[in-house]
């Protein structure tokens, strides 16, 4: 029996209930949950702005310490400490054998109709698992695809931020769009995965780096983590302003909020040649595009799903490299709460006050 932080109606916030995990199957684990980050890609399930089957648990940014595993696991065993990613992957689809995990539909790593689901309420109706994972529980009971075991030397609140806000920011960077040094980086969005974007960028060596936000508090903490710049996002000039800045537009635009305005400024502010990268889950019925003039500057579009990470091998580097002292966790991390606290939380979150709260479990 496990707490959890239970989904009911969208609209209506989350309720704290007891659930029941089935034993792993072969190829799954069981994994006590120690921090989960709270996310804005939850909120649009919370709030009902993306459809989901319902009871269901959120959370999909999580760091914990494998209980048990099935017979026929190899990646990982009991005692490891791992991080989690929604990015489950079957390992043998077009998408896995061409390198492209992010995109894989990981049709193998869940449980098929008519089997015994995940988790169950202590009457034995089922609830519903939220992106392969349902991280704000006690624990979790997901694919062996879907974890990586980490160095027990990193706090495992830190390690949990990077299940998603860091692996997306900085996947971005290092994976998507490839920084060369000296290129200049626009982030649009100094939330979780924006900040990760620009310590990211920092890393990669990149000349200029402009955060635009319309927090001045956001815009400090993007200082911190590496931007040169920064511009207010609602100021009517700050297209102008960031290709003044950049002499000419930015060689990468990237989009870490998920709305329209914030898309269509990151394309605003391209040099030729430059693309712009949409990070954030936007309302359903948004379109991004780019103009007759933009495409014949050879201007370019892409999404890049969760950084198109590859989180078996990027993650361990992640931790490594907060390790070392290059990636700033601290500063992405606003306060740490209990569960039942969890609703106050995504409050915070959509005041767009503060940066990333996590969810700690004794």
């Amino acid at each position: 029996m496990a707490r959890a932080a239970i989904l009911e109606q969208p609209g209506q916030g989350l309720t704290i209930g007891d659930v029941t995990f089935a034993d792993p199957a072969p190829h799954e684990v069981l994994i006590d949950t120690k921090a989960c980050g709270l996310c804005h890609s939850d909120l649009h399930f919370i709030d009902g702005h993306y459809p989901h089957a319902l009871p269901a648990i959120p959370g999909h940014e999580a760091a914990g310490v494998v209980r048990a595993v099935g017979s026929e696991v190899k990646t990982v065993k009991p005692g490891d400490h791992v991080v989690t990613c929604l990015s489950a992957f079957c390992g043998h689809c077009e998408f896995c054998v061409s390198g492209r995990l992010a995109l894989c539909l990981g049709g193998d790593t869940r449980r098929a109709k008519g089997e015994q689901p995940r988790m169950m309420r202590a009457d034995g109706s089922p609830v519903a698992q939220m992106l392969n994972l349902s991280a704000l529980s006690e624990q979790m009971l997901i694919h062996e695809h879907a974890c990586v075991a980490i160095d027990k030397d990193m706090p495992l609140d830190r390690a949990a931020v990077i299940g998603c806000a860091v692996t997306t920011g900085a996947g971005t960077i290092f994976n998507a769009c490839k920084v060369v040094p000296g290129e200049s980086v626009l982030v649009v969005g100094c939330g979780g995965v924006g900040l990760a974007a620009i310590n990211a960028a920092k890393i990669a060596g990149a000349g200029q780096i402009i955060a635009a936000d319309p927090l001045p508090e956001k815009r400090a903490l993007a200082e911190t983590l590496g931007a040169t710049h920064t511009v207010d996002a609602l100021d009517p000039d700050a297209a102008k302003q960031i290709i003044a800045i950049s002499r000419g537009g930015v060689h990468w635009g990237i989009e870490a909020v998920g709305r329209q305005a914030s898309a269509d400024l990151a394309v605003a502010s391209l040099r030729r040649g430059g693309t712009a990268v949409v990070l954030g889950m936007m309302p359903l019925d948004c379109k991004v595009g780019l103009s007759a003039m933009d495409l014949l500057g050879g201007k370019k579009l892409m999404g890049a799903l969760m950084g198109m990470n590859q989180f078996p091998v990027d993650l361990p580097r992640l931790v490594d490299f907060y390790m070392r002292g290059l990636l700033d966790l601290d500063t992405i991390i606003a306060e740490r709460i209990g569960l039942e606290e969890v609703n106050e939380g995504f409050n915070k979150m959509r005041s767009g006050h503060t940066a990333r709260s996590v969810v700690v479990f004794d």
